[in-house]
């Protein structure tokens, strides 16, 4: 989702971009987390899961390692939107303005909770890009996670950067929290409904302070949505939740690779529908989240063990 770092220096065009991407190499970060399990006991408790989805040794569901390996900077280094002025992987682009646009997950095996794990990250491609709502520098950030001494994940994220202060605005959607989700003909369906707690809960637990999640006469004054915008993350992960829970139509499978897209933002209080569809060979499946305004704000394609 879209956030804006304000800074001082003007901004230099597509050049800039170009320059960055010749030239901007910033150094590997590792990183070792014991994996508590309170986090995932917690996330657990914000998605209204009956009990943990994950206890002390068990296989940590797909993605939730993105509650530990967290980074929390000093509150002088945050910026006027709470997101960091500086940090690991940002590019020094000036009143730069970053997007969540997707990644990939590969699953050798599933990290054990109460476990020390390392992870090694790095940023593995940097291309510029002259889009129809402007010019974009496009990074992908690549990441290794091993415990005893083993590689269980590989994992990338796609994260698109604007230089030069705010993008165009669009018109802002017209929100009605009682229309009813787009239904396809999915057979794997489940409702589902966020509110500013939740939001507030799912942001303290992944280090999150941008305020678009939490502070609404921010995120419509300043950002200029309708509402409190639904992280991204969250997003994927409820979408999980449709292959990783038992249900009366469909049993929990392994996951051995994810990769998703997130396309239009959610926002606070919308009704929404996550969908799933089985490919043929059983092997794989297809998964969306609707609203009443759009058939896809995120899709991902699974596929099982």
């Amino acid at each position: 989702m879209p956030h804006s770092e304000p800074e001082a220096t003007p901004a230099a065009g597509f050049g800039i971009l170009e320059e960055t991407a010749r030239t901007w190499r910033p150094e590997d970060v590792r990183t070792t987390d014991v994996l508590d399990p309170a986090p995932t006991a917690a996330l657990s408790a914000v998605l209204d899961l009956p009990e943990p989805a994950a206890a002390d040794g068990d296989p940590l569901p797909p993605l939730w390692h993105w509650l530990h390996f967290l980074s929390w900077p000093r509150q002088t280094a945050l910026g006027p939107d709470g997101h960091p002025r500086d940090g690991r992987f940002l590019p020094p682009l000036p009143q730069r303005r970053r997007m969540f646009a997707g990644g990939r997950l590969e699953v050798t095996a599933p990290l054990l909770l109460g476990r020390p794990a390392q992870q090694h990250s790095r940023v593995s491609q940097v291309r510029p890009k002259r889009g129809r709502s402007g010019d974009l520098l496009f990074v992908t950030v690549r990441s290794e996670y091993r415990q005893d001494g083993r590689l269980c994940l590989t994992e990338e994220q796609d994260l698109v950067y604007r230089s030069g202060g705010e993008a165009p605005v669009p018109a802002a959607p017209t929100l009605d929290p009682e229309a009813p989700p787009l239904a396809g003909a999915a057979p794997w369906q489940q409702e589902w409904r966020t509110d500013s707690t939740l939001l507030f809960r799912f942001s303290a637990l992944t280090a999150n302070a941008h305020r678009i999640h939490y502070d609404s006469p921010y995120a419509t004054g300043v950002e200029g949505y309708p509402g409190l915008v639904v992280h991204g993350p969250l997003l994927v992960l409820a979408l999980l939740e449709l292959v990783c829970r038992p249900s009366p139509s469909r049993a929990p499978r392994p996951v051995r690779s994810v990769s998703y897209r997130l396309l239009k933002p959610v926002f606070c209080g919308e009704r929404l529908l996550a969908c799933g569809i089985p490919h043929h060979d059983g092997s794989s499946a297809g998964l969306h989240i609707a609203s009443h305004r759009e058939e896809a704000h995120a899709r991902a394609d699974v596929g099982f063990g």
